[in-house]
């Protein structure tokens, strides 16, 4: 079966994609929603002066502000409609699956199917609801405090501004958060994900940019621009090794006998990733360092001058800085990858439908030995994550590249890619599939 399946996706080319209509269907709604998505990112709220806010976002740009307005390709930077992108929705998701993990009550519901999966998704919609709402009276208030020198970026401040301000970026977020679930049902790949994707794509072609004009400038040479891209590809294939990486754990079943005929007797695999958390890691660890210089610079007056200190060693490129981005890349490596894989629960379901490993005795023995592969295997993904982020700082800091893909950046766009291709793979897989099955039909009917 595996050695068909094989030689069907061999056989697949440009051909059955032509001929794929739905799959053609499907990517071109894919396409025209992030078109849609990409004009609200330059539709501004109401009541701005966007040449003030641009000076002051570029004086924030290395803070957190910086990493929120490359998600949402430059549209917090813009302030336009849909400033907060979709990153509530995300983490009211996270929120709600921490929460999975210690609720009993959300845990029961998690274990109920369908049912139990629609009450969380309309959790998490409220709770996205709830927290675009509390940072959109802030960075409506936010918005009233920032000046460049005598004039506000705010034309008329007051209650009606704020009142706009908060339906407009809630309304936006919720729209995106509509948007992202269309695309799933009706397009190609996670909806969510691809818009997150498509934001920080957007800003790459100007980045790159930027770095060959250093290049025709003189300030970078030449030879170290190609060494770049050439380091670039292969952080990517590194990355697409790393993220497909699996181990994968034999299971058994027993055969039964029922009547005169035996049923039973396969064996499966449990497959592990190495990194199991994903892009959690570096995005709860940047968002944490990158905060005490986000309040440094929005302080007035000097009120807060250890926060200016503390800043000072927290920058880019700092020892200090690299030791406690990889301290908390860790961390949340482990945390993350025990909140959403229970080695006891796995281990009991394994014995409730009768499968087991070989050598290890169901129970208490199988959890421990899951939770013993998954640390050593999250050990590496840990250093895989560590290695990735910490690289781009290094050349940021020490050959002042203006390079716009971080390690988050960068891992969150191979991984959606590399999740759309393998929905596009599949669409055409089933496609051909149901062509041959067409043709034995006919076939039949001839005979």
């Amino acid at each position: 079966m595996a050695s068909a399946a094989e030689q069907l996706a061999s056989s697949i080319n440009f051909s059955a994609f032509s001929k794929a209509t739905e799959l053609k269907s499907r990517i071109w709604f894919t396409l025209g929603a992030l078109v849609i998505y990409r004009l609200g990112t330059y539709i501004p709220i109401p009541g701005i002066d966007p040449g003030i806010l641009q000076d002051v976002f570029s004086r924030n740009a290395g803070g957190i502000l910086g990493m929120f307005d490359m998600f949402s390709g430059g549209a917090l930077g813009r302030m336009t409609i849909f400033a907060l992108n979709i990153m509530p929705y995300i983490s009211a998701s996270i929120i709600i699956q921490l929460l999975t993990a210690v609720s009993p009550t959300l845990e029961a519901l998690k274990k109920e199917g369908e049912s139990g999966r629609k009450k969380l998704n309309q959790y998490t919609r409220l709770g996205t609801v709830l927290l675009a709402a509390v940072q959109s009276y802030g960075i409506a208030v936010g918005l009233e405090g920032m000046h460049a020198g005598t004039q506000s970026a705010v034309i008329d401040p007051g209650l009606f501004f704020r009142l706009v301000t908060v339906v407009t970026l809630v309304c936006g977020t919720v729209f995106l958060m509509w948007l992202g679930e269309q695309i799933t049902a009706r397009g190609v790949g996670n909806g969510i994900s691809l818009i997150i994707m498509a934001g920080i794509v957007a800003n790459l072609p100007h980045a790159l940019a930027s770095t060959l004009e250093l290049g025709r400038t003189g300030a970078i040479s030449t030879v170290f621009i190609i060494i770049f891209l050439v380091m670039s590809v292969a952080v990517v294939a590194f990355i697409v090794f790393m993220e497909r990486a699996q181990r994968r754990i034999l299971v058994q079943y027993p055969k039964r006998q029922m009547g005169n005929k035996m049923f039973g007797g396969d064996a499966s695999h449990l497959p592990l990733k190495i990194n199991t958390s994903g892009v959690i890691p570096p995005i709860f660890a940047s968002s944490l360092l990158l905060l005490p210089a986000t309040v440094a610079n929005f302080e007035a007056n000097g009120q807060f001058g250890w926060i200016g200190e503390i800043t000072a060693y927290l920058a880019h490129g700092r020892p200090l800085y690299m030791a406690l981005y990889v301290g908390l890349i860790v961390f949340f490596c482990f945390f993350y990858t025990a909140i959403v894989f229970n080695p006891e629960e796995t281990a009991d379901n394994l014995r409730k439908y009768g499968g087991f490993i070989p050598g290890i005795r169901p129970g208490k023995n199988t959890a421990d030995y899951l939770d013993y592969i998954l640390t050593r295997l999250t050990v590496v993904g840990a250093a895989y994550l560590s290695a990735v982020c910490i690289l781009p700082e290094i050349l940021i800091s020490e050959y002042s590249v203006p390079f716009y893909f971080g390690g988050t950046s960068l891992l969150i766009v191979v991984s959606v890619t590399m999740d759309t291709v393998a929905q596009i793979h599949s669409h055409l897989l089933a496609h051909q599939y149901e062509g041959l099955i067409r043709k034995a039909k006919l076939r039949g009917r001839r005979g």
